[in-house]
């Protein structure tokens, strides 16, 4: 059942302001303007057009995942999280949405730590860590009180990475007197690590998703902008080494100067406002989406729920912005460009990697709520899910488990605490269709005596009367096997509640004392014919008990009616126990026995 829609605060933002702009912003940053030469100058220009399409292929799978879901759902503040969560469950929710956070905030101090790069090269004698910091405090103060007013500026800074793109396309060979070619050409990396410092300039479309609960209309802005987006970025990544690699055939220039784009341009002024349009708008992007990751974990109680607390007109996460802030200022401390960028590749990796996972078995198993307005074919996200696994083992085997084992760790806190989602999820789904799928190739076969298991119907009431009979039934299948434990209440005093509550009393009893069984609370007329119906018609397919375990009253009047159960599990070619458990000291001093009848004949 789908989580009933709940009235939000937000912006209501359309499909440009609200996705494209902030994905477009975030992708064309810091690496298009300070390292695809330096990827160019390691891996040549073919295996640069390789790591581009790479690395943009499995950010369009993903684009179509994320549509996929957006579609399907009212999607709310969080984004990624939140379609996770929904499709997965809470744990695997919050096991991605934690690092998920993260890795929007540690890539604050990435785009920040670009600007004062590019500052640095401009004015020397300023120091890069204190350039950043102080960068950082001016755009936390903007995003901190408005979203808003940290989106119109947004619209300046796409016109001036346009410029600045016109400016290089329009330019030609550098001036020989501005370059400084090194006397040894540095040793180059291969197409892995390059990949792995490359790849976060292709992670944008994230930052569209995380302003989900600010979107007018999500499913139809989420998937039409965050498309366009990794399109239109894909073009530029494109074109730019090409363009790059005619006019700059030094290799050890590509190298080193990672200010090459900007000597390269006609207008070189332009190329510096743009890469500090780009790197502050890609900051600013991840300023919005981060805190409203966390805000969206705190909401669901994964995360202490005043970290989420919303501010003003548009609900802004004040408290959850100071804290990205915080974590992008250590980040800024602690490292450069390229000690951040393998981070967060690892980090984003996982991430689209679990939408495209949830995106395919939703599709897959087809649940009747799966009903998404944009249909992809599962095997396109499963093959994203592929994608992004290997490209984390081929980057680091190492830092791949490490991601892993902290995911995991996150998933197994989360079940400790037990949460109980308001909605529901995916895996009761998934499990339908894994049984669905195994019934049907069990049914294809006769089994055999080799794979041959007791399935026990134990008609033995309610267990506290008879836990005889459970015992006895534990002590044949010790949790290897099937066992139904079976009660019959009458007609005239059946209904759904109690017959439910009956179930779930039972079942707590039996969890409790480590026995694994499935409960049925079958109506009959009378004891006996319930118990005749239930020999007669419980199961489903080739899942059905093959053995009835039944205890032995001593009352006259139930003699007939019992010979006349044991005629009929005969019939129906079941195995039958019968335990017999007295209070009389005299049998209870006797040599035990078991008395067996084979087919019908005593041994």
């Amino acid at each position: 059942m789908n989580e009933p829609p709940v009235k939000t605060k937000g912006y209501a933002f359309g499909t440009f302001k609200g996705v494209f702009t902030p994905s477009i912003l975030t992708i064309l940053g810091v690496i298009m303007y300070l390292r695809l030469g330096w990827v160019l100058g390691n891996v040549g220009l073919a295996l640069t057009l390789v790591i581009v399409t790479v690395s943009s292929s499995v950010t369009f799978l993903t684009g179509l995942s994320v549509s996929a879901l957006a579609t399907n759902m009212h999607v709310k503040g969080g984004g990624a999280y939140y379609m996770i969560s929904r499709s997965l469950g809470v744990e695997a929710g919050g096991a991605i949405g934690i690092p998920l956070f993260l890795a929007q905030a540690i890539s604050i101090s990435f785009y920040t730590a670009g600007f004062a790069e590019a500052v640095v090269a401009l004015l020397p004698m300023l120091d890069v860590k204190i350039v950043g910091l102080v960068t950082l405090a001016i755009l936390g103060l903007i995003t901190v009180f408005s979203a808003d007013i940290a989106l119109r500026t947004q619209f300046i800074v796409m016109a001036l990475i346009v410029l600045s793109l016109v400016s290089f396309f329009l330019g030609g060979p550098p001036d020989a007197a501005t370059l400084n070619p090194p006397d040894v050409i540095p040793e180059t990396l291969g197409f892995w690590p390059v990949l792995a410092v490359f790849f976060p300039a292709v992670t944008g479309i994230l930052s569209g998703v995380s302003m989900s609960g600010d979107l007018k209309n999500p499913s139809r802005s989420l998937p039409l902008g965050t498309i366009l987006a990794v399109l239109t970025s894909y073009a530029i990544y494109l074109a730019v080494p090409i363009f790059l690699n005619t006019v700059v055939p030094d290799r050890g220039v590509l190298l080193t100067d990672f200010m090459i784009v900007q000597k390269v341009a006609r207008w070189e002024s332009l190329i510096m406002l743009g890469v500090w349009a780009a790197t502050l708008s890609s900051a600013v992007g991840c300023l919005l989406a981060a805190p409203r990751t966390l805000q969206a974990l705190a909401y669901d109680g994964v995360v202490p729920r005043f970290l989420g607390r919303g501010y003003g007109e548009g609900n802004d996460p004040r408290i959850a912005t100071l804290l990205a802030l915080a974590i992008g200022a250590v980040g800024i401390l602690l490292g450069d460009i390229n000690m951040i960028a393998p981070v967060l590749t690892m980090f984003h990796l996982t991430a689209y990697g679990l939408l495209n996972l949830s995106a395919g078995l939703e599709e897959l198993v087809s649940s009747p709520s799966w009903r998404p307005r944009f249909r992809v074919p599962a095997v396109l996200s499963l093959i994203g899910f592929v994608l992004c696994l290997q490209m984390m083992l081929m980057i680091s085997a190492g830092w791949t488990l490490v991601a892993i084992a902290f995911v995991a760790a996150v998933y197994w806190v989360m079940k400790r605490r037990a949460m109980r989602a308001r909605w529901g999820d995916m895996r009761v789904g998934l499990l339908m269709f894994g049984a669905r799928v195994l019934m049907r190739r069990l049914a294809r076969h006769t089994g055999g005596e080799r794979n041959w298991r007791p399935n026990l119907l134990v008609l033995a009431g309610a267990p506290t009367r008879r836990w005889h009979l459970i015992e006895m039934a534990y002590a044949i299948s010790r949790n290897r096997s099937l066992v139904t434990v079976a009660s019959v209440i009458p007609e005239n005093t059946w209904t759904a509640d109690r017959a439910e509550n009956l179930r779930l009393s039972i079942r707590g009893y039996l969890k409790k004392h480590g026995v694994e069984a499935q409960v049925r609370i079958q109506p009959g007329e009378d004891h006996w014919s319930g118990i005749r119906e239930l020999v007669r018609a419980y199961g489903y397919g080739p899942i059905t008990p093959n053995t009835v375990l039944i205890g032995v009253s001593d009352k006259p009047e139930n003699l007939l009616p019992f010979a006349r159960l044991v005629q009929l599990i005969a019939h129906t070619r079941r195995n039958l126990i019968i335990v017999r458990e007295t209070d009389d000291e005299s049998d209870a001093d006797a040599e035990p026995c078991i008395d067996i009848w084979w087919r019908g004949l005593a041994p």
